[in-house]
């Protein structure tokens, strides 16, 4: 069945048109002439924030890292901005592989105009699709292929409506606990303060006051950074 034209673009600028529209979507771009190409394609452009952080390993990284904040007791530093340049380009370098497989299967044959609009959707998606299902749990994705009744036998048949959910809250429960691992040094170090403080009798210190030097030059000494940078790159497959 052929949607109208409002209702097509109605559907490609909603939140979810990447998980559940490609198939009422990608069907349609043959008949579409290049004016309205061209305006698919900023549609798909504008919604480029919302497939960098639903699609990458952005999630992750930007939860490890704003709770690294937390347990170190400098809520406030790195600043946001900070912390987010830093994901972006962290998501950058491990997504490196994914977007080359892109370039060379999809990008640069549309280029050519050896391949169609079709073939150009389902060679660039099937390498986003393949990445998010390695690194997501197997438990979580039955979970959800079982809530959907879904029994895809390989990558193409799973649809990214069932991946998607899956793939997020398997990135939430990782970045969890890898946070957990962060936190546990800096919370011996606070009540190893606050016990030395109540032995002192200094009630109305602050425990946290004297604790942070104690974790910054901890972190500093370990080498915390590469530590924990290293092992957020080598968290994904």
């Amino acid at each position: 069945m052929r949607l109208p034209l409002p209702l097509l673009l109605l559907t490609a600028t909603s939140p979810l048109w990447a998980a559940s529209g490609w198939d009422a979507i990608i069907d349609q771009l043959r008949d579409l002439d290049s004016s309205l190409k061209i305006l698919f394609l900023f549609t798909i452009l504008s919604l480029a924030p919302a497939i960098l952080i639903t699609m990458t390993s952005f999630v992750r990284i930007v939860i490890v890292l704003s709770l690294l904040r937390q347990a170190m007791g400098t809520p406030q530093a790195p600043p946001n901005q900070v912390i987010i340049a830093l994901a972006l380009f962290l998501t950058f370098f491990i997504m490196k592989p994914v977007y080359e497989e892109i370039d060379k299967r999809a990008i640069q044959p549309y280029m050519a105009q050896k391949i169609d609009d079709l073939t150009f959707i389902e060679r660039a998606v099937k390498p986003i699709k393949r990445f998010m299902v390695h690194n997501t749990s197997k438990e979580d994705l039955k979970l959800f292929l079982d809530m959907a009744r879904e029994r895809p036998k390989s990558l193409d048949e799973l649809s990214l409506v069932t991946l998607l959910p899956a793939f997020l809250v398997s990135e939430i429960k990782i970045a969890f606990q890898i946070a957990f691992v962060v936190f546990l040094p800096f919370l011996v170090i606070d009540m190893l303060v606050a016990s030395i403080l109540m032995s002192m009798g200094m009630m109305m210190i602050p425990p946290m006051m004297i604790s942070l030097p104690f974790k910054l030059i901890l972190f500093i000494l370990s080498d915390g950074w590469e530590l924990l940078i290293q092992a957020l790159v080598r968290s994904y497959r």
